[in-house]
């Protein structure tokens, strides 16, 4: 017998392949986020340009968003059979041009259509990610490059956001999402280029039962139902605020300009931060710990931000924004871990969840703006939170039964 060890294939930190995933990683994520959420600050501008009520104005990341979520149904479904790295070069690539097509056509029914047609193509990027790293990355390594990752997306969610936000008081809006679409598109030609091939990817055809089959293996674990439930709470709550934070700070007593608006951005900064440091508080302290702690973190964020004090409105967005990213960062790499047998799968039902949540509760909230304000937007996503925290208390109940079965 040999003594010999055994050498993983596997793809470990600190070598060149795992930095090349990053980067690779990081740059889809950037496009994949920029695209879906320039139109976030310009959601007052397409109020006043397509004469639409605030509500209406949240369609056209809704619009991506809920196709996003459709289309994740299917994306890791057509990746087992043709490959990871090859659907998500295509995906970038039509995002990318889609994006350049909608500044063309300033028509609301139009641009609403390209919307939704940026939302299918984004759909071939986050799930395949997710279990790209999955296939790819050691297993010790996984929730650092599953942070890292969710990193990326929070600068490509940041840096649409800033771009858009800071460019739309000099240029015209169409002219912004042109600029954006161009960036990307060199992105995706960065991307195609270095990013390894998959070594542990293996094809299945196509069939129905199979999918069926794997949708009925993730939902019969309820754990995994529980962290679906939770990315829904998580991700529409997030957006839910950020889309209507930019109405409020154009109104009394803050009356901010545009340009300032879009500077709420770098509150990503604190998202960019958390999400890898999630995955080590997840080793340290378990995740069923960390997941409460983010999600009560989130409703202290909240109701800071119903002060009249800018200082502690910002304040409150940061530490709102820096849980709900080390709260997503710790869901995802606990669907990664969790969903073994049926990983892309798992991960799209995570994603499904996730951006219907976006699009269900960030645009019906909008109703809850328009005859409410803001302190009847900030009592509904407290009802949505403390949801969420019960769902969590729960996975941690779960979780420790089963440690101490083991």
């Amino acid at each position: 017998m040999s003594d010999s060890p055994v050498i993983s294939t596997h793809i470990q930190y600190g070598t060149r392949p795992f930095f090349a995933i990053l980067l690779s990683l990081f740059l889809a994520g950037f496009s994949s986020f920029s695209s879906l959420y320039c139109v976030q600050p310009m959601m007052p501008i397409f109020a006043q340009f397509f004469a639409v009520s605030p509500t209406h104005s949240s369609f056209p990341l809704s619009a991506s968003t809920i196709a996003l979520a459709v289309g994740l149904l299917f994306s890791g479904l057509i990746s087992d059979r043709f490959g990871r790295k090859v659907i998500m070069v295509w995906a970038l690539l039509l995002t990318a041009l889609l994006l350049i097509l909608s500044s063309l056509f300033p028509i609301w029914e139009i641009f609403i259509g390209t919307r939704v047609l940026i939302g299918f193509a984004v759909s071939g990027v986050a799930a395949v990610a997710m279990t790209y790293i999955g296939e790819e990355i050691a297993q010790q390594d996984i929730g650092l490059a599953m942070g890292l990752y969710i990193s990326g997306t929070a600068i490509g969610g940041m840096g649409g956001r800033l771009i858009a936000g800071v460019l739309i008081d000099f240029m015209a809006w169409q002219t912004v999402i042109l600029l954006i679409g161009i960036l990307n598109l060199i992105s995706a030609v960065i991307f195609y280029l270095i990013l390894p091939q998959s070594k542990h990817f293996k094809a299945y055809p196509i069939a129905f039962s199979r999918f069926k089959k794997s949708f009925i293996k993730n939902f019969s674990d309820s754990k995994l139902r529980l962290l679906f439930a939770q990315g829904f709470i998580l991700m529409g709550c997030f957006v839910t605020i950020f889309n209507y934070m930019s109405y409020h700070l154009l109104e009394k007593p803050f009356q901010l300009s545009q340009i300032w608006i879009g500077l709420i951005s770098v509150a990503y900064l604190a998202g960019i931060y958390s999400s890898p440091r999630a995955a080590k508080w997840g080793e340290k302290f378990g995740r069923y710990r960390v997941l409460p702690v983010m999600l009560i973190s989130m409703l202290t964020g909240l109701w800071l931000m119903r002060t009249t004090s800018i200082g502690l409105v910002l304040l409150g967005l940061g530490i709102f924004t820096f849980a709900f990213f080390a709260a997503h960062s710790t869901c995802s790499s606990w669907v990664a871990v969790q969903a073994l047998q049926y990983r892309a799968v798992g991960s799209s039902l995570y994603l499904f969840s996730y951006y219907m949540g976006s699009s269900f509760l960030g645009s019906s909230s909008g109703l809850v703006w328009e005859y409410f304000g803001w302190n009847g937007l900030t009592a509904f996503i407290s009802v949505i939170l403390f949801l969420g925290l019960f769902f969590a208390v729960n996975l941690s109940r779960q979780a420790m039964i089963s440690i101490d079965k083991n």
